[in-house]
């Protein structure tokens, strides 16, 4: 099914849902974790970034001192890829079962139905499960990695690798926000993965938009709920009941 939309377009609908009266309360954890974990990113990186970059490029003999210019500005993109998306699964580890609570609360405002999966009642048998999905979803991530981390070694191509990175975070942000409306219908890992499969220009768009918020310092602290509430909004009208293929039902 083709969309109308963009990724960006769910992205910017998920930071207008979560300042609804009815859904800021289930905004504030997941906000909480946010501020921690990405303070702590902002205030570690900032502080050994620019000498580990004057270290390292420093060893350049003074021929190359041109390179500095090219160098510079990829190792900075490389070192903000790799950290703020690490404290993205973090913050998505040690929120994930209230981010479930949020898009159970997103979706019945958006469609008016509850979905019944037990509210807050069922948070505490649901913390468990939540986290073994996160860490499934991290084993995804870390076969994926190694591979892709072994090109910033390799000279020349090494130049490319932020952006191979960049648009594989894009790939695994856009698993790891939808994963929670679809979890919440019972849709397994496999099943997620298909469906986004199908749809990879709209999950690519989702993802990076998401990628740039969680760059963008200060900003980033809504990252995460901003993320849940537009993943919802995107599961909602593209993907809920009725438009996904029954082999793609758990």
């Amino acid at each position: 099914m083709a969309s109308k939309h963009s990724g960006m377009h769910y992205l910017l609908q998920g930071l207008r849902l979560i300042r609804q009266p009815g859904l800021r309360r289930y905004v504030v954890i997941p906000l909480l974790v946010s501020i921690l974990c990405f303070g702590g990113a902002i205030f570690g990186l900032s502080y050994w970034l620019d000498s580990l970059l004057d270290t390292l490029l420093g060893k350049l003999p003074a021929w190359l001192d041109w390179l500095r210019y090219l160098l510079w500005p990829l190792f900075m993109l490389t070192c903000v890829l790799v950290v703020f998306y690490s404290f993205s699964i973090i913050t998505n580890l040690l929120a994930a079962p209230f981010n479930g609570m949020l898009a159970e609360a997103v979706e019945q405002h958006l469609t008016g139905q509850p979905i019944g999966t037990g509210g807050w009642r069922a948070l505490a048998r649901d913390i468990v499960p939540s986290l073994l999905s996160e860490l499934r979803k991290l084993l995804y991530l870390a076969l994926r990695a190694l591979p892709l981390g072994i090109l910033f070694l390799i000279p020349g191509i090494n130049v490319a690798a932020p952006f191979v990175w960049a648009l594989f975070s894009a790939w695994m942000l856009a698993i790891e926000y939808l994963d929670y409306p679809m979890a919440n219908h019972w849709l397994h890992f496999a099943a997620q993965r298909k469906i986004l499969r199908g749809n990879r220009m709209l999950s690519y768009g989702f993802g990076g938009s998401t990628l740039l918020l969680t760059m963008i310092p200060v900003v980033n602290f809504i990252a995460m709920p901003a993320a849940v509430a537009g993943a919802t909004a995107m599961w909602v009208e593209e993907f809920r009941s009725g438009n996904l293929p029954a082999t793609t039902q758990a």
